[in-house]
This record gives C-alpha cells, structure tokens and sequence, in this order.
C-alpha cells in the first residue's frame, strides 16, 4: 500500500470503513444470488428456502448458494434480489453515515433477505448495521473498558483484518460456487475452514476498527 493509500485508510473513520464494507458485501452477495436466480428462468420455486444455483449452472455436486424467497418465481426473485443488492450496496458506501444511515441499511438488507439475497449475509447485515450507530460517536464504553496496551495492539491490525476478511469471504464464495481442484470431499473441508475463518474475522474486525477509531480519538484529544 502506497504511502497516500496508508494516509487515505488512517485518516477515515475505521467504524464507517467497516460498515460500508460489510454493507456492501452483503449487497454484493445480493446480487451475485440474484444472477443465478435469474438464470433459471421463470419457473415456480419449491419453497421459501431455494438454492439460487440451479441444476443447469451446478459446477460440481456442492456447488449451493441458499436463499430464502416470498416470492415464488425464481426469475423474479432474482431480479428483486439484483435491485435491492444495488440500492443496499450504494447505501452503504455513500450514505450509511448519514442521519438515518444505520436503519434504512437494515431495512433495504432484510427486503434483499426475503427476496433471495442469500442466508448467510443476514449475519454481515446485522453487524453492519450494529456498527453504523457507532459512526463519528465518542466510543465512550470502549474509551472505559478497552486497556491502552491491548487497544494499541489491536489498532496495528487495521486496515488488513478487513482486507483479509473481504478476501476470505469472497474466497469461500468462489469455492462454494465453483469448486476446486481436490475433489468434493476436500472442497467441502476447505469450505467449511473457510468459513470458520471468515466468521471468527467479523467480529475481530469490528473491534480492530473500534480500537483503531479510540486510539485515534485519544490522540485528538491530546492535540488539541
């Protein structure tokens, strides 16, 4: 990372970096659900839980992308899914920081959820949105309760906990969806430690973004 880059990602708020990341990722993911729904065309779904991949674009025999829909035509659905994986994604890059931001994110995210955007995003979505409420706020429980050394400690790790959370994310998609080389069984294992490693990530990214913002509150206030 250039060294423009690094001033770039210090001077932002880590908290907002964090939201519109993850906002985005499940607005991405929304989209991505909605493609495959699309391409299996307009017939009726089995349920409210489908698989967003259907048989014809199956690329090895775990390939699964589940989903949940109230509406019982795949086509549409994944039209639905497409236009509020877009509104969610602009949202949270462009105004999850706004007045109002945390609450409309939620709301677009769960309409996304109940037309097809995906299961597992609904985890991203209420991290997102708990995370917002915490833009440009003075972090005063963590200020309290945080040890120096440790928070110090933590804030070193942004931004590539992130980093390496969106790679990890969309790694596990990609094998989900694709495969790889080493067999079902082996890809199945993969997935599954992919997983593991993506989900332990959320919840450490948020707080390095917590210490990183508290740390750099503490240092304004000495400042000035």
């Amino acid at each position: 990372m250039g060294e423009r880059g690094k001033a770039d990602w210090h001077n932002a708020s880590a908290i907002r970096e964090v939201a519109s990341s993850f906002g985005a990722i499940v607005g991405l993911a929304g989209i991505e659900h909605g493609c495959f729904e699309v391409l299996q065309g307009s017939v009726a779904t089995d349920g409210i839980i489908i698989n967003a991949i259907g048989p014809a674009q199956t690329m090895w025999e775990g390939a699964s992308e589940r989903a949940l829909t109230i509406i019982p035509n795949f086509l549409v659905t994944g039209l639905l899914a497409i236009i509020f994986g877009i509104l969610v994604t602009v949202w949270a890059v462009a105004f999850v920081h706004r007045r109002h931001g945390a609450p409309v994110l939620f709301l677009l995210a769960i309409i996304l959820f109940l037309v097809g955007g995906g299961l597992a995003p609904i985890i991203l979505t209420v991290v997102a949105t708990a995370t917002a409420t915490r833009i440009d706020k003075p972090l005063t429980w963590w200020h309290a309760h945080l040890p120096h050394s440790i928070g110090s400690a933590l804030a070193r790790l942004w931004p590539w906990s992130l980093f390496a959370f969106v790679l990890v994310f969309w790694g596990t998609v990609g094998v989900q969806i694709f495969g790889s080389p080493f067999g079902a069984d082996i890809t199945r294992e993969l997935v599954t430690v992919l997983s593991i490693i993506m989900v332990s990530l959320i919840p450490l990214t948020v707080v390095v973004g917590l210490a990183f913002d508290v740390l750099k509150q503490d240092v304004s206030h000495r400042v000035s």
